[in-house]
């Protein structure tokens, strides 16, 4: 019924899959949620424009994309936190996503929802953002609230979202009150037109400590998905068609003739022309009108 896609976007394996198994599992009808975190500045301009690529076609073919931007976490940590220890809490991020989402059906709770309230939420969603908040002690609730809203992972505002899901977590001791004070503190801080979903969840190993999961959706709905079944792939001729007016072939036929072709006979660029000046490609049309000038 639901397929996570999480990706460090940037890299080989998560931006060259991700959108692609994505676009097999809404092709199923499936309801796909990305995760994707952006790299960190310091990994470079060539991993920062792989992960911009990767995320717009994951974007294309999920119903709700979380992105998460590794900078933002640097606000969050330690600065003598060692490098390998920085991408391991990336990592976690990713993990507190999609077990945030995942545990509002699967785990017993004080509150429990069911799929169909998360599918209400995360269908055609289009973009989201995500927010954590732990505390302890007095006024627990509304602190770790608030965190949540105000956490440095949400880039924007949350006052635009269209939708909000959102995980209270905590030991046996988590009471109904607070709850309720979790729920006033993120209800207020959206449109009151926003579908708003919550649910409760207890873990005994928690004991003092509460952690809210805030996930808001629909800030662009409208340039996202088609509905589940039907993939980005079926406009893709006409995605093509609209690239290709933007290409300007800078080799001549000699040069391409090199690169591209090891056998004459498939050549394209060596074979004869025998159609008509109009049917031929317009950019081999204005190389020869360049040569005779």
């Amino acid at each position: 019924d639901m397929v996570f896609v999480t990706i460090g976007a940037g890299g080989g394996t998560g931006s060259g899959a991700g959108y692609v198994v994505a676009e097999v599992a809404r092709e199923l009808g499936i309801l796909v949620v990305g995760v994707a975190t952006r790299p960190f500045s310091f990994e470079g301009e060539k991993r920062r424009t792989n992960a911009e690529w990767a995320i717009s076609h994951l974007a294309g073919n999920v119903d709700t994309l979380i992105t998460i931007p590794n900078d933002r976490l640097l606000q969050t940590i330690d600065r003598r936190t060692p490098l390998l220890e920085t991408f391991k809490i990336a990592d976690d991020v990713l993990r507190q996503g999609v077990q945030g989402i995942s545990e509002l059906i699967t785990e017993h709770g004080l509150i429990n929802l069911d799929f169909a309230d998360v599918k209400a939420i995360m269908s055609n969603a289009g973009s989201a953002l995500m927010g954590i908040g732990r505390s302890s002690g007095e006024n627990r609730a509304t602190q770790a609230a608030q965190q949540a809203i105000e956490s440095p992972l949400i880039e924007v505002s949350i006052d635009g979202a269209k939708g909000v899901l959102f995980n209270v977590t905590g030991g046996y001791d988590m009471s109904m009150s607070e709850i309720q004070e979790a729920a006033e503190v993120i209800t207020s801080a959206v449109s009151p037109d926003a579908n708003i979903i919550f649910g409760a969840t207890l873990k005994p190993e928690m004991e003092d400590e509460l952690v809210i999961t805030v996930i808001a959706t629909g800030f662009d709905s409208v340039n996202y998905q088609k509905p589940a079944g039907q993939s980005k792939s079926e406009d893709s001729s006409k995605v093509d068609d609209d690239m290709v007016k933007n290409i300007d072939m800078e080799l001549d036929r000699e040069e391409a003739a090199e690169k591209f072709a090891s056998d004459d006979d498939k050549n394209i660029w060596e074979s004869p022309v025998e159609e008509d000046e109009e049917d031929e490609p317009a950019f081999l049309r204005r190389r020869k009108k360049n040569k005779e000038k």
